[in-house]
């Protein structure tokens, strides 16, 4: 449909240039102007693009040098490879799964083998049968009366403010048409999250929606929404890759006043989340907070969000959970190369443990001291493609969430303006006039499409590897390139 769109533009376009020429300026000028409006009208009421709702008629100069300057783009801006934070091939990866088109790629890899740190996975040549339908993990401990199947791909915290009213019931659409779950982010549980889809509810260091006016921890607020049916686990928000000791920032801009009102905070101010929690400041209270809200919530699990800083700090947190006999049901493991919409250049750039370490300690050290099997791992830093689940679930992670791949499959351009409220596909915005752009009936498809097509391809991995079951994976079916060499995880 893009391409014959675009087709169309350029041979009205051309019709119109001729026809200027040879009888300028009344005609031509009339014949210009009827086709461009003809165009913009289209555009303007159309579904499936973002861009073209939102820009009528210059939208399709993106799409037409998508088409005619690849070579351009490739020798003179980037290669379809080294684009950041997030390079073409993985975009066009997401795209294509979301949009169910050709999910093929032509002429070979266009990754450079021999450099350090390549990736790649060991196959068998004696592959396993394919499952028919993607393992579900089952999380909840010992303390857990309400254990939750989970995916094994989900949605990133996300929270609304930072992301339009639109794109949140896409996805929370996408969620219930998947059967996966949707983490709320921090900013708390608004109507757009309850279209029916599973919700992980993550609790901030700025308890937005159960909070005090002090912006203390309120109980009977946070009980009166655990217990929300669609709530069916609690996240407890420690930090964040993209700015770990920072705190999440909701720009004024952003802040109306519906969302203020879902936050506890004062409209059209910047929200700044305090660093650190005021409910525990050690081990011990962090334990004892995940066993208060596992309790307020009816006992559905209850588990927490880090990105690594120290590792004695995690030690010890591993060592107070063996002695008070209290464990979370899970722990989320964020990396460095976490997203996020606003943060500080040096937190984002220079402030906590990248993810493959981060996931690879907080592993072994749970398994250190006999705390893997009951605590389920779930991971979430750049989380693109059946290949980065396989990876992630060898090294020890049982469930994995993307953010930035579900606002791809929304539409996300990647235009980098998520903290200035004008983000043209309306998916970081609630500016309502770049909000039309994004179809709730048509995006919440392509979050579906998006879920279904990775895991139908990390099941093809999983196959070509020669495993039957998720228990099967291990550290010793993933290698990397150190010093030309070919090493293996385990």
């Amino acid at each position: 449909m893009k391409k014959i769109v675009i087709f169309t533009f350029i041979a009205l376009l051309i019709f119109a240039i001729i026809i200027c020429v040879a009888l300028w300026p009344l005609t031509g000028f009339i014949a210009l102007t009827i086709s461009l409006a003809l165009i913009g009208f289209y555009d303007l009421f159309q579904k499936k693009h973002s861009i073209l709702r939102n820009f009528p008629v210059i939208g399709h100069m993106r799409y037409l040098l998508e088409m005619i300057g690849p070579e351009l783009h490739q020798y003179f801006v980037e290669s379809d490879t080294d684009g950041k934070p997030i390079d073409r091939n993985h975009r066009n990866y997401i795209y294509e799964r979301a949009k169910e088109q050709n999910e093929t790629h032509p002429f070979g890899t266009e990754l450079n083998i021999n450099d350090d740190n390549y990736k790649w996975m060991q196959h068998s040549i004696y592959p396993a049968k394919k499952m028919q339908t993607p393992p579900r993990v089952v999380i909840g401990g010992k303390d857990c009366q309400k254990p939750y199947s989970a995916s094994l791909f989900n949605i990133s915290a996300m929270s609304y403010g930072a992301l339009s009213k639109n794109a949140i019931t896409a996805l929370n659409l996408g969620a219930k048409a998947g059967n996966f779950f949707h983490d709320t982010g921090e900013g708390g549980i608004s109507e757009y999250h309850l279209q029916g889809g599973d919700l992980v509810w993550e609790i901030g260091t700025g308890y937005f929606g159960c909070r005090t006016p002090d912006g203390n921890f309120d109980a009977e607020k946070f009980k009166e929404k655990a217990n929300l049916e669609q709530v069916k686990m609690i996240e407890i928000k420690i930090s964040q890759g993209a700015k770990p000791g920072h705190g999440g920032v909701l720009p004024a801009s952003k802040n109306n006043e519906e969302i203020a009102k879902i936050r506890g905070v004062l409209p059209h101010t910047d929200v700044l989340s305090p660093p650190g929690h005021s409910t525990f400041k050690d081990a011990k209270g962090l334990l004892e907070y995940v066993k208060q809200l596992r309790e307020l919530s009816g006992f559905k699990p209850v588990g927490f969000k880090l990105s690594i800083g120290s590792k004695q700090e995690f030690i010890e947190l591993c060592e107070m959970m063996v002695e008070s006999g209290i464990k979370p049901d899970f722990i989320t493991v964020d990396g460095a190369e976490g997203g996020t919409g606003a943060a500080p250049i040096d937190f984002s750039n220079y402030v906590g443990m990248p993810w493959e370490e981060a996931l690879i300690f907080v592993v072994d050290t749970l398994n250190k001291y006999n705390l893997k099997e009951e605590i389920k791992v779930i991971t979430a830093t750049k989380i693109f493609t059946a290949f980065d689940i396989f990876k992630a679930l060898c090294i020890g992670a049982d469930v994995c969430n993307s953010a930035r791949g579900m606002m791809l499959a929304l539409g996300c351009i990647q235009s980098l303006k998520c903290n200035t409220n004008e983000c043209p596909t309306g998916v970081a915005t609630n500016n309502p006039k770049l909000m039309r752009g994004l179809v709730v009936t048509d995006k919440y498809k392509r979050v579906q499409n998006y879920h279904k097509n990775i895991l139908e391809d990390f099941l093809e991995l999983l196959a070509a590897s020669g495993c039957n079951s998720l228990e099967e994976l291990n550290r010793s079916l993933i290698y990397k390139k150190v010093n030309k060499e070919s090493v293996s995880y385990e």
